[in-house]
């Protein structure tokens, strides 16, 4: 089981390491559409939970800031 959790976070990582660099390419195009940030802010999201739940699992749940918390004056997103 620990063979495939750890196959699992290794797609996980990977999606979030190139939706990274997609984000920075889709970033300096200046004609981006806001449907088109809004649909990359929410699969940044997606890999930035994926992510703190791989950390959490491998012991570094100390470093997790209060649920629901964004770091810019506690400001959550929504749903």
């Amino acid at each position: 089981m620990s063979r495939l959790a750890d196959e699992v976070e290794a797609v996980q990582l990977g999606m979030a390491a190139a939706l990274l660099g997609h984000a920075g390419a889709l970033l300096d195009d200046r004609r981006v559409s806001i449907g088109e940030l809004r649909f990359l802010v929410e699969r940044l999201i997606e890999a930035l939970r994926d992510v703190l739940r791989i950390a959490e699992s491998r012991g570094a749940g100390s470093a997790r800031p209060a649920e629901g918390r964004g770091d810019h004056q506690g400001q959550g997103h929504r749903d």
